[in-house]
């Protein structure tokens, strides 16, 4: 039990990550946070972050490769995640839909994801990648609500080279502008964890959702009854 709680802590650092797995570990990873449900809790952006400080070194260490094809490949690898998410969504949704709410599972959420989508389109997919946690299922409910598959890859794409790149990025030329900046690297994976994080955090507890919808008793849309509607909108 210790050396399994041991592991987890070090999985959780991004720099026991890039010494002891190297670029391998670190598309695992990747790919896990990014279209697995057991990838949520995985250091996808102060993973990026300081990768990006060790750009170099990981290049080297896999046949001394630059730095923009290093970043290529993560890009690609968050890709496939996103890829392995919308298509167990695909599967599973129609299956899901037809199912009976339970206590944890309530049909209305997958009409509430669907009209997120509707509204929002791919942009949905884009912003994901830059928040944890909502990254990893985001794929995963894009396929379940049935978003168009040219839509999704576009947005995949487009998201996952953004994602990578600019993190990758952020942190390569920052470590070459700062060379003491990996003597305080625990602080900076912490000020990027909470920086990403908050947004989910606030939107949880304290957001309100814009998307307006009713529901019966077995979890399917109705429309709001119109007087509901006038004081409402009152």
């Amino acid at each position: 039990m210790d050396q399994i709680i041991e592991f987890f802590k070090h999985i959780l650092n991004p720099e026991w990550i890039i010494d002891h797995g190297g670029l391998y570990l670190i598309l695992a990873i990747i790919f896990a946070e990014t279209g697995l449900f057991i990838g949520f809790f995985l250091p996808g952006d102060s993973l990026l972050f300081v990768a990006g400080i060790y750009g170099e070194m990981l290049g080297k260490s896999f046949f001394d490769m630059p730095l923009v094809v290093v970043m290529t490949l993560i890009a690609i690898m968050g890709v496939l995640g996103n890829i392995v998410g919308y298509w167990f969504g695909r599967k599973s949704g129609p299956l899901l839909f037809k199912r009976k709410d339970t206590f944890l599972f309530k049909k209305k959420h997958l009409w509430q994801a669907k009209e997120v989508y509707d509204k929002y389109g791919g942009g949905a997919i884009f912003v994901a990648r830059f928040l944890p946690v909502v990254r990893t299922f985001a794929p995963i409910v894009a396929g379940i609500v049935g978003m168009e598959r040219k839509k999704f890859m576009f947005w995949n794409i487009v998201g996952s080279f953004t994602w990578v790149f600019s993190l990758m990025l952020a942190g390569h030329f920052l470590g070459k502008a700062f060379p003491t900046l990996t003597d305080h690297l625990e602080w900076i994976i912490l000020i990027i964890v909470v920086v990403t994080t908050l947004p989910v955090i606030i939107k949880l507890f304290f957001g309100k959702s814009g998307i307006h919808a009713h529901f019966d008793e077995f979890g399917n849309p109705i429309e709001a009854p119109k007087e509901k509607e006038e004081e409402a909108a009152k």
